[in-house]
């Protein structure tokens, strides 16, 4: 796989997956936690939600502003893994109040801002080399499948380590029952007879103290999700040993001369960087007073002032290349709104509309051991599709080993079997993994033909694709009790009503709808990736990476769009925003895809 590629792209691949494999971690439990332990609704927890994922995306900008001004990329890169591990660290510490939580969240983001958007501009660095310039979409590519293997276990660990303690603590895990537990102790639910069948099937007893009950399951379900964040510390402490020993492999980049004014008036230094700096700010605050929303003004500011930050440092030569760049980010701002919405609305979809309990043959994508089995069963059969004997041997031979061992397990599942929510997050970097060779080839394939789509078309391609993956779960979900027609006020008061088993969906719409946008997303991440660090001038390659983290951060901050509206419109209507979002985006790509072509010959 590393074949015709610089060793540095080892030491990123896997310096990597411990990063990945704490975002999966969030991205599968965040959210759920947040209700769970503190009783949050789905507004209030998507809006820390929304906050964190704006927060380790928009500090990829100081990230890449401290890096460019000081040329000490991985020194940078090197302090942001450890950061990151102190966030985990007291994210895994139970009975934090809710501010120290959101503390723990802003060092995870402020770590992850130093070393995400660096570590992808060392890996552009090391196919500045002419003699590796013509596989670098390939290594992007390589590099985004690697770092999802880290992320293809995070959900199952964070789920197993939750039900482990659980299962200590004598309760089974049910996703509708921490809801119903916080509803009862305010005095909010409705129907406590259901309440009480569901606590007496998880703890196996008769419950009669239903306060009780409440109090110890909440308590019970926060520190399982407690002891998952604290896997995803080691998982860090991994990354960064093989940072550490095997850095040497990646490039360390000399100072790039000052530009004279003569040039265009650019100033490469940090005063320049600093007063920048100073601009967005104040941008941010200009747009806070406008839209009276804290958290709009701070996103639209910072993005607004960051172009303005760009026009004012880039020279003449470098500005159409800064202009194309940006016009790409626009369009990122609605990919990310949109696909992010898998830790969000997704996931409440997960857990308050998919089924609780699958037959035997469904229940494989949700075991790990059955999951891996059947991985390599699949492999196998690819494998005799080989031109080589000894590949057609090797794979009948994985053919039959791996599908009896997944025929075994799962004789041993019953006709019923519970899943968990949080393991739909792993059919994201599943498919991620499965599918980059495949859409590897095809792109080699259609190079040979020279056929290949440019870059920039990949993009719009990829947002027309994720379009087709909203629309999947629009048409599963046409039918079903949306979330504001449960709740209603009584006495000043909003009952709360879980959602009827009637309204509850196979699980294959969600996981088609995930594997739609796992193929939109690459073509358009790793093709990002790939045109900022192929177009972005010199000086500017980690500021440029931090400008595409800083549009996914605005992205990821209008995710709470997906929240707000989860109780207030039908379920349709609510995927229909996003398609509507991404078809739009595509056909802006496609207005000018001539300029940004132009851009990367």
């Amino acid at each position: 796989m590393f074949k015709n590629h610089p060793k540095g792209l080892f030491v990123a691949f896997f310096s990597n997956m411990g990063e990945r494999f704490g975002f999966y971690t969030m991205m599968a439990i965040l959210v759920l936690f947040l209700q769970a332990k503190y009783g949050l609704s789905e507004s209030q927890a998507g809006d820390i939600y929304s906050w964190f994922y704006f927060g380790i995306y928009a500090l990829a900008l100081v990230g890449g502003i401290l890096a460019d001004s000081t040329r000490k990329y991985k020194t940078v890169i090197l302090a942001g893994i450890v950061i990151m591990f102190a966030g985990y660290v007291v994210m895994a510490l139970p009975g934090n109040p809710l501010a120290i939580t959101v503390i723990g969240l802003f060092t995870i983001a402020f770590g992850n801002g130093l070393f995400k958007g660096n570590l992808q501009a060392v890996v552009g660095q090391l196919y500045d080399d002419p003699k590796y310039s013509k596989v670098r979409d390939t290594a992007f590519m390589i590099f985004y499948m690697g770092i999802n293997i880290g992320a293809f276990f995070a959900p199952f660990v964070a789920t197993g380590v939750r039900n482990w303690f659980l299962k200590t603590q004598g309760f089974m895990h049910d996703g509708s029952l921490p809801a119903m537990c916080h509803a009862y102790n305010n005095g909010t639910l409705e129907k406590v007879d259901q309440f009480q069948a569901l606590a007496s099937k998880v703890s196996g007893q008769n419950i009669t103290d239903l306060s009780a009950f409440a109090t110890d399951y909440i308590n019970a379900f926060g520190k399982g999700y407690n002891y998952a964040f604290g896997i995803a510390s080691v998982a860090m402490v991994i990354s960064l040993l093989v940072y550490v020993i095997f850095n040497k492999y990646l490039p360390t980049v000399a100072k790039v001369a000052r530009e004279k004014k003569a040039d265009g008036g650019a100033k490469g230094n940090l005063t320049s960087f600093l007063l920048s700096a100073g601009l967005m700010l104040t941008t941010s605050v200009i747009f806070y007073v406008l839209l009276d929303d804290l958290a709009l003004g701070a996103a639209v500011g910072l993005f607004i002032g960051f172009v303005a930050m760009m026009f004012q440092i880039s020279t003449r030569d470098e500005r159409p290349k800064v202009v194309s760049l940006i016009l790409v980010f626009f369009v990122v701002i609605f990919f990310w709104m949109s696909f992010h919405q898998n830790g969000l609305t997704q996931t409440f979809f997960a857990r308050d509309y998919t089924v609780k309990e699958v037959s035997a043959f469904t229940n494989i994508f949700f075991q790990l051991d059955s999951m891996l089995a059947f991985i390599g069963a699949i492999a196998g059969v690819v494998l005799l599709f080989s031109k080589i004997r000894n590949n057609k041997l090797i794979g009948a031979s994985m053919a039959l080993v791996f599908g009896a061992l997944t025929w075994y397990l799962v004789s041993g599942f019953g006709e019923s079997n519970p899943i968990a929510p949080e393991v739909f997050q792993s059919f994201n970097p599943l498919f991620i993994v499965a599918l980059t060779f495949p859409v590897m080839g095809v792109f080699t394939w259609l190079r040979s033909k020279n056929m290949e789509p440019s870059t920039p078309r990949k993009i719009g391609i990829g947002m027309i694709i994720a379009a087709v993956g909203f629309v999947v779960i629009l048409v599963g979900s046409i039918g079903l009790v949306s979330p504001h027609e449960l709740q209603y006020v009584e006495n000043g008061v909003t009952k709360y009503n879980p959602v009827p088993d009637s309204s509850r969906v196979v699980p294959y719409w969600l996981m088609s709808s995930y594997l739609i946008l796992t193929i939109a997303e690459l073509f358009l991440s790793p093709m990002g990736l790939s045109f900022v660090s192929k177009v972005a001038p010199v000086r500017f390659q980690g500021l440029m990476q931090g400008g595409w983290l800083l549009a996914t951060a605005v992205g990821n901050k209008f995710l709470f769009i997906g929240s707000d509206f989860w109780g207030k419109v039908d379920l349709w209507q609510l995927w229909l925003i996003f398609v509507v979002c991404c078809l739009l985006s595509a056909a802006f790509i496609f207005s000018i895809i001539k300029r940004l072509e132009k851009a990367t010959s």
